[in-house]
């Protein structure tokens, strides 16, 4: 009996050493990841963007130097030269739609809308999709005059130089999800970019479980005076348009209010980097975008995927949507020289480090169930999801943007958590994998007693 003990212990011990172990290499390549942004390539990036002149959606598609049909061959041609040095790992492609004048204010003349897409196919799941976006265009004080410069240096060739930036360092990897790296067309003129790809990717039958907009990444210095490089903003919707009448009225009595897919994204970036780049302020912001305004992770939203803008803390509205110019000792006008580098760098390697979490990281449960009224103890039970080793759940207080606390309960399709009561807290589960990846957390969709 003692032998069988004894075996029994190092048995344990050996797993655990092995867990621990691998969290470790995990843990480096994130770290890995994180060195490997270069703000020298961001730079070179946002500076060619802003150097043809202007980006308008409707400006010059011919000229290789000027207008907005350079500026998407240059972003086809960077994927493409990407791909290359990683074997072809990537499928680039035009994805676009047409749109007329017709009835359309903001829209002076018909066009295309062209996006630039790349493809970084996962070996496992390859139909479930991490995209990362920037926006190609920009504009100066009137949206459809696409003669005079806009120049768009921060918004947005900031979160496009990312974007381009983050195919770069994660294509030297492998992943089980697949990764999209995206441009995308018209934003200024009513988000059609982002709308013509999500109705793409609905076409395509894709899964896609997590969208990271990146729409200006690059001003340290906001109107109101404050300077910091480390402050950051999350923006996301509480619950999705698409939830469904039994969902609404299930979170008037059991909660949820705030426990939307996309918030649950929002968390999990912001989870991730306190833990990996802890210099870093991720700032939650509970609202779909800033007040009044609109980003190209909505048309996702609106199909019911869970999307969130990342973007600068501290914003000068004197350098967007203005025309180049100075009055009363003011300088107007999206410049090079308002863009910090260094910290586009450090917002890029938020997005590289989620979505390469995200993307070795098993599905996340499905099914998530919640039990335990009128019980000393929460009881929550799911589908077990393939890839995953064990499942940990999370709670936090009701009034928290964060889960708080967790509990490891192993390859396990339900478990109670004893002393904990059901009515104090918030509760989800996430799918662990073998590598130590974790999936979002999940809220619980369902009741039972």
């Amino acid at each position: 009996m003692k032998i069988l003990c004894l075996l029994l212990l190092l048995m344990l011990s050996f797993a655990s050493f092995s867990q621990t172990s691998q969290r470790t290499l995990s843990d480096g390549k994130l770290y890995d990841i994180i060195n490997s942004v270069s703000s020298e390539r961001i730079e070179a990036d946002i500076t060619t963007l802003a150097n043809f002149g202007t980006r308008n959606t409707f400006s010059d598609t011919v000229s290789n130097t000027r207008g907005i049909g350079a500026a998407r061959r240059f972003i086809k041609n960077e994927f493409e030269t990407i791909s290359k040095d990683c074997n072809n790992c990537l499928n680039v492609f035009y994805q676009k739609d047409f749109v007329k004048a017709e009835g359309n204010d903001r829209v002076p003349q018909d066009t295309w809308i062209v996006n630039v897409a790349a493809v970084q196919k996962g070996s496992k799941y390859p139909n479930r999709y991490i995209i990362m976006s920037g926006d190609i265009d920009s504009r100066n004080s009137d949206g459809s005059d696409f003669t005079k410069d806009a120049p768009g240096a921060n918004d947005n060739a900031s979160g496009m130089a990312g974007t381009i930036e983050a195919a770069r360092v994660l294509s030297k990897y492998k992943f089980e999800s697949s990764i999209i790296y995206l441009g995308l067309s018209g934003e200024e003129q009513g988000l059609f970019g982002g709308k013509g790809f999500a109705d793409y990717a609905k076409a395509q039958g894709w899964e896609i479980i997590g969208v990271f907009n990146n729409d200006m990444i690059g001003n340290i210095k906001g109107v109101d005076g404050v300077i910091s490089n480390r402050d950051f903003r999350i923006f996301s919707e509480p619950v999705p348009p698409t939830e469904t009448e039994r969902e609404r009225q299930m979170r008037r009595f059991y909660g949820g209010e705030v426990d939307g897919v996309s918030r649950q994204l929002a968390r999990y970036v912001y989870k991730t980097t306190k833990k990996f780049m802890p210099e870093m302020n991720p700032m939650m912001v509970y609202r779909l975008d800033r007040f009044g305004r609109g980003g190209h992770h909505r048309p996702f939203n609106d199909l019911g995927w869970a999307g969130i803008r990342i973007m600068e803390a501290h914003e000068n509205y004197n350098q967007q949507h203005q025309d180049i110019r100075t009055e009363n000792g003011i300088e107007y006008g999206d410049k090079l020289k308002f863009v910090n580098f260094d910290y586009a760098a450090k917002l890029t390697a938020v997005n590289a480090i989620n979505l390469a979490s995200l993307a070795w990281a098993p599905p996340a449960p499905k099914n998530v169930a919640i039990g335990g009224v009128v019980e000393p103890s929460a009881k929550l039970k799911w589908d077990k999801v393939d890839g995953a080793i064990g499942y940990k759940i999370y709670w936090r207080d009701t009034t928290s943007p964060t889960w708080d606390h967790s509990r490891y309960v192993g390859n396990v399709s339900e478990f109670t958590l004893e002393g904990i009561v059901i009515d104090n807290y918030f509760f989800g589960v996430a799918a662990i994998g073998e590598n130590g990846f974790e999936s979002v957390v999940v809220f619980p969709n369902s009741v039972f007693r």
